[in-house]
């Protein structure tokens, strides 16, 4: 067979594997289990009967899930936008950073009163499992997104700790073994939060400048050039020793809302890439483990009674605790410490520990897959019914594949996109009765997916979605929000 033979074989295996991957999307949400999972135990299969697929150098390994980090981080800023931010930036700092703190912490005791790691190896494992993964969690909830504060801060807590817990680790593995690799990795930590964050955030207003004064030839490179300043971002703030991920994430942060030309096909292009980023992270995790030494007792016993007393004690009790001072309904603290789901992250940190030749590195590994595994299992299966359980506020979303719009040359001043939550000033109201200025006026309504015939006397309900023109000094988003009390 000719080079270019099994070139094209490579392709083929490569398209093969990723169209399987995005079928395993479908077929999860069917039998309820996650899609990461599916990759996670095919990959690891696949890599038992082909040797050769776990081959693959720890160093390339660890470059492949950086950059799909890269890019789900960045999408994941985008999605909670700056105005969701701002309303919960405390709670989401709080519980990304001090919740991280405190689960590495108990992991680490755990792992070594109870199973006898030595302090260097339980430290990494306890930070390597320290971070959360919200993507799972919206994944098995299919057409339904939480409302609220709830769905607000599980999002961005993720967001915080993924860089946290990989600066964390970085740290350790700077500082060396001993119990006191946690103080001489201070600093180091210290710095890399302070510039990703300076990164992150000055880059974000930059970005957004760029997006909407400067103008491309082709409608496709908007999309290209928003991606590509986001790892621009994270190779800025890598060199100058700071968390090149807390800085594309908060980056994401600043421009989720900005309102530029070509803003949703950005969004939706990101979207796409951080899906197909969540399976070849996943995927490679897989085929850097096998199942021979995944089950072996000294692996598989310790990793699911971590993964047990991770999901059902530490996270409970100790992120519970940092939740009580925040002003939220009972069923939504409780949702939200039982869907703090183990993602893409612990992935990196155990490619990572394994890459730093670290003692006991493999058996680290091991117990780390094992715990995602549990995690995106039981705890990714087990999403809808919690939610259900708690009433956790959720809305449903359907699929709206068809588009029906005018393309302008220059930004429509005063257009904005409302939805109606029940209980609003414009829930049941006429649209002849919206205050929405002297030439403010409702140009659009979706309701269930199609479009209202409109007139002033069309009264609008909860869920309702609508395109509205408002005097340009008018802020008349409370019309269709309930008031704060």
């Amino acid at each position: 067979m000719g080079e270019t033979e099994v070139f094209g074989v490579a392709v083929l295996l490569c398209g093969l594997g990723l169209v399987a991957a995005i079928a395993a999307n479908s077929v999860g949400s069917r039998i309820r289990v996650p899609a990461p999972a599916l990759f996670l135990i095919v990959a690891a299969l696949a890599s038992d009967l082909f040797p050769v697929l776990g081959t693959v150098p720890l160093v390339t390994d660890e470059r492949i899930v950086t950059v799909a980090l890269i890019l789900i981080l960045f999408d994941g800023g985008m999605h909670i936008g700056w105005r969701r931010f701002r309303e919960s930036a405390g709670p989401m700092t709080w519980v990304g950073i001090a919740g991280t703190a405190v689960t590495a912490a108990a992991v680490a005791l755990v792992a070594h009163l109870l199973f006898g790691l030595a302090w260097q190896a339980a430290l990494l494992l306890g930070a390597a499992l320290s971070p959360t993964d919200p993507a799972v969690v919206f994944a098995v909830l299919g057409k339904r997104d939480i409302e609220g504060r709830s769905g607000t801060i599980l999002e961005g807590e993720s967001g915080v700790n993924d860089p946290v817990g990989i600066a964390l680790l970085a740290a350790l593995l700077a500082a060396g073994g001993g119990a006191g690799a946690v103080a001489a990795g201070v600093g180091d930590f210290l710095l890399q939060m302070v510039v990703g964050t300076a990164v992150g955030l000055a880059g974000g207003r930059l970005l957004g400048l760029l997006m909407r004064r400067v103008r491309l030839p082709n409608e496709s490179l908007y999309a290209l050039r928003t991606i590509a300043f986001a790892g621009l971002l994270y190779g800025v703030a890598a060199v100058l020793h700071g968390s090149g991920f807390l800085a594309v994430f908060l980056a994401g942060i600043v421009v989720g809302d900005v309102r530029a030309p070509y803003a949703g096909e950005v969004r939706r292009f990101s979207g796409g890439l951080s899906s197909l980023a969540e399976i070849v992270a996943f995927t490679v995790l897989g085929l850097s483990v096998s199942w021979h030494d995944v089950l072996q007792p000294s692996v598989l016993l310790p990793g699911l009674a971590i993964a047990a007393l991770l999901l059902l004690v530490i996270r409970p009790l100790l992120v519970g605790a940092l939740l009580v001072p925040i002003r939220l309904a009972l069923g939504e603290r409780a949702f939200i410490v039982l869907a703090g789901l183990k993602g893409a992250v612990p992935i990196l940190l155990g490619i990572l520990i394994r890459d730093a030749h670290v003692p006991g590195g493999d058996v680290l590994a091991g117990l780390i897959f094992v715990v995602v595994l549990v995690s995106v299992v039981v705890q990714g299966g087990a999403v809808p019914l919690l939610a259900r359980w708690f009433r956790v506020p959720m809305r449903t979303v359907e699929q709206q594949p068809f588009v029906a719009g005018l393309r302008f040359n220059q930004e429509p001043e005063g257009l904005r996109h409302f939805v109606v939550t029940a209980g609003s000033p414009a829930d049941g109201a006429a649209v002849g009765e919206l205050s929405l200025g002297e030439h403010g006026w409702v140009s659009m309504v979706r309701r269930d997916g199609g479009p209202v015939r409109l007139s002033g006397r069309t009264r609008l309900a909860a869920g309702d979605e609508v395109l509205a023109f408002a005097g340009p000094d008018l802020d008349v988003g409370g019309l269709f929000e309930v008031p704060r009390s």
